[in-house]
């Protein structure tokens, strides 16, 4: 039953959520930590860290995560993994068949206007879910939090870097 549970709950994150993993944190959070309790909110941390660091799209590697983690079985990360998967698929068939056919509609290029938008919104929701006390652990978190940020946005540092820079600062540090 829960393998049908875990298919079913990310299935619907993955028809759901519109913009790419980080889009979709916010839902997976939600159903994973609050509605069905699989994992704590700092196991959802955790996982979006090993995520983020892992090779792969970042809510299939935390699908994956989670339902081994769920059911301590490879077939639980089989299912939440083509639950996540198996929405994209189908709906990128189905959108390639109609932008083939409407693709220089002005409502087709409006509506991409407006979903671009929303994505920017769940991304950002997506940061703020992990602005929690369990990350911040003292203020040189904070300043590594903030030094990441910059570094990043204005000075186009490489994420690759930032992450390999915040481990041995983490390892000095902690």
């Amino acid at each position: 039953m829960i393998f049908l549970q875990l298919f079913k709950t990310f299935f619907m994150i993955g028809m759901f959520s519109f913009g790419g993993g980080y889009a979709m944190l916010p839902l997976i959070q939600n159903e994973v930590v609050s509605n069905h309790n699989w994992i704590t909110n700092s196991q959802f941390t955790d996982i979006v860290a090993v995520s983020q660091v892992t090779p792969g799209p970042i809510a299939i590697n935390a699908a994956t995560y989670i339902g081994y983690s769920t059911t301590g079985t490879i077939w639980g990360a089989a299912c939440a993994t083509a639950g996540v998967c198996l929405p994209s698929l189908i709906v990128v068939i189905l959108l390639y068949a109609f932008l083939q056919k409407f693709k220089e509609s002005v409502h087709v290029k409006n509506a991409f206007k407006g979903l671009k938008i929303a994505v920017i919104g769940l991304i950002l929701g997506a940061a703020l879910i992990l602005m929690t006390p369990e990350n911040f652990i003292d203020y040189t978190s904070v300043l590594l939090c903030i030094a990441s940020f910059i570094a990043c946005y204005r000075y186009n540092v490489s994420p690759i870097t930032l992450i390999l820079g915040a481990a041995v600062i983490g390892i000095f540090l902690y």
